[in-house]
């Protein structure tokens, strides 16, 4: 029975969700669960270790690697949103969400994906100024306009988002209850309103082109620019040299602007649409610290030296021990 209130104009509201998560694939619960519960906490542990790394390591106090240790604090609360919820989901029968508490997962959900977008455009600026102007560029990139750059994405982020949420609340919700997603998103609760979601459609599809398809056009000309510039380089190991700094963001940015454009820019609310949230909300989270570590030599070398600093320090207090011990026997 769906839980609802009744109003004195004789309209029946919504009080709960239901998501139904993949209960379609009660076969797979439980290796979904696993799968979910491991990549959420290497994703968290990856992120956390490039916000420790990056605080710590000297070599990597540049405006790159704040810009990417922003980013990692993003993707750990991004995911924090949703995944917890899920796996709830997937080991528990049932599967409810208050009104009030689905449409805040909605609205944070994304805010930060928003945020996360027009991050990744301010990255994509920041390599280009570095390559095309790399004298000016420690003068440009100063402390205070690294952090004004910093907080405009999550500005924007919680701007943008509320336009869409406000319109879909607006909704009439009596029934049913149950939105076919693992989360509240815009899509899903929209397909289940008794009121027309015409508008609420089209307002969610003009604000997806605001924080999807615009930094997305950003980074497209700042990566052609970039690349013009490049190909100009006559030397071999000077292009490498250069395009290495550029690589690993641009993997990180194909692989959430691939999934979220398709999901957003059309929001039908297809089948599929789960499945590939899966991809930004879990899969793409978990494979970002190894892509800014593992193609990335800087953060190999501070990972390198902070290893070596660990052993240096264990061998001098094995040494400190070693003298004091012998410094008693002596006075015996």
């Amino acid at each position: 029975m769906i839980p609802y209130k009744t109003h004195q104009v004789n309209k029946t509201i919504v009080t709960e969700f239901i998501l139904l998560a993949f209960s379609s694939l009660q076969h797979l619960q439980s290796l979904l669960f696993v799968f979910v519960l491991l990549a959420y906490i290497c994703s968290v542990l990856g992120n956390s270790s490039i916000l420790v790394l990056v605080r710590y390591a000297r070599s990597l106090h540049t405006p790159m690697y704040f810009f990417i240790s922003i980013f990692a604090l993003l993707e750990i609360i991004f995911v924090s949103v949703t995944v917890p919820k899920l796996l709830a989901n997937l080991i528990e029968a049932s599967r409810k969400i208050s009104f009030t508490g689905c449409f805040a997962q909605l609205y944070a959900f994304n805010s930060l994906g928003v945020a996360e977008c027009y991050l990744l455009a301010i990255m994509a600026f920041d390599r280009d100024l570095a390559i095309n102007n790399p004298l000016r560029y420690p003068s440009i990139m100063n402390k205070a306009f690294c952090i004004e750059l910093a907080v405009a994405p999550w500005i924007i982020g919680f701007v943008l988002a509320a336009i869409p949420t406000t319109v879909t609340v607006e909704l009439e919700f009596c029934g049913p209850n149950e939105v076919n997603h693992f989360f509240c998103d815009l899509a899903p609760i929209q397909n289940i309103a008794c009121s027309n979601p015409c508008l609420s459609n089209l307002v969610t599809s003009s604000t997806a082109i605001l924080a999807t398809m615009v930094p997305f056009l950003t980074i497209l000309g700042f990566y052609i620019h970039i690349i013009a510039t490049i190909s100009k380089i006559k030397s071999t190991v000077g292009k490498q040299k250069a395009f290495s700094t550029c690589s690993s963001h641009l993997i990180v940015a194909s692989l959430f602007y691939g999934s979220a454009i398709v999901v957003y820019v059309r929001p039908k609310g297809s089948q599929h649409d789960k499945f590939l949230a899966l991809v930004y909300t879990v899969i793409i989270p978990l494979l970002n610290p190894f892509i800014y570590t593992l193609r990335n030599k800087d953060v190999k070398a501070a990972l390198r030296k902070s290893k070596l600093l660990r052993v240096l320090s264990q061998l001098r207090f094995s040494k400190t021990f070693v003298d004091v011990h012998s410094w008693k026997k002596e006075l015996r």
